[in-house]
């Protein structure tokens, strides 16, 4: 009896013990994500930048290891503003927000799409890029609006957002089209094998894809049309809620990139389209 009454103190000791250590470190996470860590980013001179390598054509990598994309260039252009260098972290992008938390990354930098749940956790920038819905057609196609797709055959990827919207959204497209039924397909390179051969007058799909195809993988040959017309996702740079500094400099850099074109030639090479959106500071 004496010796299980000795069992079950240690036991409760033990218990106790490690709820005391969890209860240290989630203090030293909280504390770490309420910090202003500026100063100690300017010392380092480097930025810690949270990616997911395999995220065409926002974060992606080449044949022979290195990491390009659009928000790599983007990066660097800030940080050169802001006189730091960037340095680019792969991470699981299940756990980003843990990662940006416990401090293994300054910033979530990839194509990351601001909603309202994640603006009780984290802190946004300037919404720098609107990833929305995008209908691919050929230059020679005579095509410049919804409304020219009349009578016409549309592809669309099966269960992807922009079948989603055609038909969530009718009267934006779904109205014009042949039967007012698209082809469906099971992925989006099969849909532009077809427009390039003629068996289809255009595919919808989303708008960061559908500029990047246009400009990289067929260049010259396909233009987008209604950028605007179906609601977009807006992406932005993520970072702690402490970094109040920090979120002022990239916001300010963002507006020199805006000032001085630099966006939108990153926009004109990554996504084939001419603009420099840049969303307004909180």
């Amino acid at each position: 009896m004496k010796k299980m009454k000795q069992f079950l103190a240690l036991l409760c000791l033990g218990i106790v013990g490690v709820l005391l250590v969890g209860c240290q470190k989630q203090s030293v996470t909280q504390k770490a994500n309420t910090q202003d860590t500026w100063a100690k980013i300017k010392k380092r001179g480097t930025l810690l930048i949270g990616v997911d390598d395999s995220f065409v054509p926002m974060d992606f990598r080449q044949k022979n290891g290195q990491l390009v994309g659009y928000d790599v260039d983007l990066t660097k252009a800030v940080c050169k503003k802001l006189g730091l260098k960037a340095e680019f972290q792969s991470i699981d992008w299940s756990m980003k927000e843990t990662e940006l938390r416990n401090g293994t990354i300054d910033v979530i930098w990839n194509g990351y799409t601001r909603t309202k749940a994640r603006t009780k956790k984290v802190a946004f920038s300037r919404v720098y890029e609107r990833s929305g819905q995008a209908l691919v057609v050929r230059k020679d196609s005579g095509i410049n609006k919804f409304s020219d797709m009349k009578g016409k055959t549309l592809g669309v990827q099966q269960g992807s957002t922009a079948y989603t919207d055609l038909l969530k959204y009718p009267k934006l497209l779904k109205q014009y089209i042949k039967n007012g039924t698209p082809i469906i397909y099971n992925d989006n390179n099969s849909s532009f094998l077809d427009l390039k051969a003629g068996r289809i007058q255009g595919v919808l799909t989303g708008s960061v894809y559908a500029g990047y195809y246009a400009t990289h993988l067929d260049k010259n040959k396909y233009k987008l049309i209604g950028l605007d017309v179906f609601p977009s996702d807006q992406v932005a740079v993520g970072m702690r809620k402490g970094d109040r500094t920090l979120l002022k400099k990239i916001n300010w850099a963002l507006g020199e990139l805006q000032k001085d074109g630099t966006l939108r030639k990153i926009n004109q090479k990554w996504l084939g389209i001419d603009d420099d959106y840049l969303g307004p500071v909180d």
